[in-house]
This record gives C-alpha cells, sequence and structure tokens, in this order.
C-alpha cells in the first residue's frame, strides 16, 4: 500500500500541473496509474503542453523512469501535435506518436504526415511511412516511401532529412536513395539531392538523370555524376561523364553550362568544357569546346577541332548507333 500511495502522489505531482524545471502540463479526462507496468494511463482529450509544443489525442499512457520522472508519451488512434514558433507552426499526424516528455524528440508511425506553415499557408507538406523530428535541433528524419511537396517543386525518395532554425524558417532539404524532384515539366533522378531554400540551390549527386520538355515539346535528357540548379539564375552547372540527348543531338563532355536565353529567360545554350564531341546522325565532331545552342538549332566547335563521319560511302546512314538513352 505504502508504495501505491508513493506512486500516485508520483502521478499526482508530476502529471497534474506545471512542473517548473520541464514546464510540462498534461489534462486528460481521467488519469490512472499502472504500478506493475509502471505506466501512467490518460483517457479523454489527452492534451500535453511542454514549452513550444503541444500534443492532443483522446488515449496515451506514459513510461515512468526509475525515479518516477515521466518518460515517453505514446499516444494512439491518430494523434496530433504542433509547435508554433513565430509565424511558423509545424503540425505532425499519425497513426502512432510517441514523445520523449526528455528529450522533446517526436516520433511518428503509420500513415504520417508533417506540414510547416507560414502564417496560414502551408510551405511543406511530408508524407512518408515513419518521421522523427527533433525539437530542439530542429531536424525532422522521414523514412518509407517520402513525398514532399514544397511550393512548385515535389520530391520522392526512401529518407529525407528536413532542417529548419530555431525561428522555424526552413533551412535544407537532403534525399536520400531513390530519389527524384519534379517540377512543373522538368524531372531530375538522383542517389542523393540536397536543397537550399535560401540559395534556391539543388544539387544532385549520384547516377543523376534530368528530363526537361523544351518550349515546342522537344525532350531534353542530362546525365551525369553531378548537377547543380540555380533556380535565381535559372543554371545549370553538370560535371562528370556528361551526356546530353537533344533531337538528333548527342554530346558528351567532362563539364557543361546551361545558360538561359537573354530574351526568354528560358535555359536554350549549352556550353561543354573539355576535350567534348557531339554527334548528329553518322557525323561526329570532337573539339575542346562546344557551343550547342538548342533554339534555333545549331552548334559551334572551338580549339584543336576532328571531325569523324562514319561508313562514308557505305550508302547506309540510317542506323548511326545512336540512341535517347532512356
Amino acid at each position: 500500500m505504502k508504495k501505491i500511495l508513493i506512486g500516485l502522489t508520483a502521478v499526482i505531482l508530476t502529471a497534474g500541473i506545471a512542473v517548473n524545471a520541464s514546464d510540462l502540463v498534461i489534462d486528460s479526462k481521467t488519469q490512472s496509474y499502472a504500478e506493475s507496468e509502471n505506466k501512467v494511463k490518460f483517457q479523454g482529450d489527452v492534451k500535453v503542453s511542454i514549452d513550444d509544443l503541444r500534443v492532443e489525442g483522446q488515449t496515451a499512457d506514459v513510461n515512468m523512469t526509475q525515479d518516477k520522472q515521466l518518460d515517453t508519451a505514446t499516444f494512439y488512434d491518430k494523434p496530433y501535435a504542433y509547435e508554433i514558433k513565430k509565424n511558423k507552426k509545424r503540425e505532425v499526424k499519425a497513426n502512432i506518436l510517441k514523445v520523449s516528455l526528455i528529450t522533446k524528440v517526436i516520433k511518428a508511425e503509420g500513415d504520417t504526415q508533417s506540414i510547416v506553415y507560414d502564417g496560414k499557408t502551408p510551405i511543406v507538406v511530408i508524407n512518408a511511412d515513419s518521421q522523427e523530428y527533433d525539437t530542439k535541433s530542429g531536424v525532422m528524419d522521414a523514412d518509407g516511401t517520402v513525398t514532399i511537396k514544397y511550393k512548385d517543386i515535389e520530391t520522392f525518395s526512401n529518407h529525407a532529412s528536413i532542417k529548419t532554425d530555431k525561428n522555424g524558417d526552413l533551412k535544407n532539404i537532403t534525399l536520400i536513395g531513390n530519389a527524384r524532384v519534379k517540377e512543373q515539366n522538368n524531372e531530375s533522378f538522383a542517389d542523393k539531392f540536397v536543397y537550399d531554400p535560401a540559395t534556391e540551390i539543388l544539387v544532385a549527386t549520384g547516377n543523376t538523370t534530368s528530363k526537361a520538355t523544351m518550349e515546342g515539346g522537344d525532350k531534353l535528357v542530362l546525365k551525369s555524376n553531378y548537377q547543380e540548379y540555380n533556380k535565381k539564375k535559372n543554371t545549370y552547372n553538370a560535371s562528370g561523364n556528361v551526356h546530353v540527348w537533344y533531337q538528333d543531338y548527342f554530346a558528351v563532355g567532362p563539364k557543361i553550362t546551361f545558360y538561359p536565353d537573354k530574351t526568354t529567360g528560358k535555359p536554350n545554350e549549352i556550353y561543354f568544357t573539355g576535350r567534348s564531341s557531339i554527334t548528329q546522325g553518322v557525323r561526329t565532331i570532337y573539339a575542346d569546346k562546344i557551343r550547342m545552342t538548342l533554339e534555333p538549332k545549331d552548334f559551334q566547335a572551338t580549339g584543336n577541332t576532328r571531325t569523324v563521319i562514319k561508313n562514308i560511302g557505305s550508302g547506309n546512314s540510317e542506323d548511326s548507333g545512336m540512341t535517347l538513352g532512356l
């Protein structure tokens, strides 16, 4: 009986009122303590407040440490957690939420969704099999069929890491594993993507492929080891075994920069640097530098140029051996 009274006293002191050391408040219709399980159980309109973090659900239980401190709160039946910092709000929904009352880490399991708001406008929407958010570091890790919607960008990956600053502003997004980024008619694939919202630069590494639909509907395909897209300048940089397919052009080089047209502002000129080649039909031109223009379609090769024409005089130019590379 004495042990039971001690346990109930601990529940009252830690679960029913604010605790100054950790700023913790737990409200519910009913609370009970199961000494055999060393858990506090809450039923009906359960609400937890700890600093800026709020968690709401219908049922929850809280594990207790050996010294009777509340440890991890587990919420069931599709609970809801949110955090507000200045004008930014982050919310998390899932089948189950596990909240560490000590480290302030939220683990969401099953049909998870996180949304970051600027005022009432959703900026980032994240769906995944599971998510973990550290409220102290501002880092969220998502795993299993991860999709992210950020403004006009959609992403897909096996894993994602999203970092926000102390004010709740988005700092960067990292995608790893079968990653794909889609923006309007453009789509990129890579082993890893890193996006910086402040600079609006997207970096792709490992087996990178970008596919773009140009103004007239023609497809441009770019493959390389590394790609960087600067959205503010509307420029692409690619390096490492670069391959470009466009209509009947096939170009290869160590490095390219893709510039927009000065009038239309749309990507139009590709500059190859380092020993490169461009193939059209049976003709291949090698040069130290190649400028390839999409509209009007032409190219200019400079520096130690060399032209090779395959099967000349054979009368058969139907099969040049060039494919789109898809």
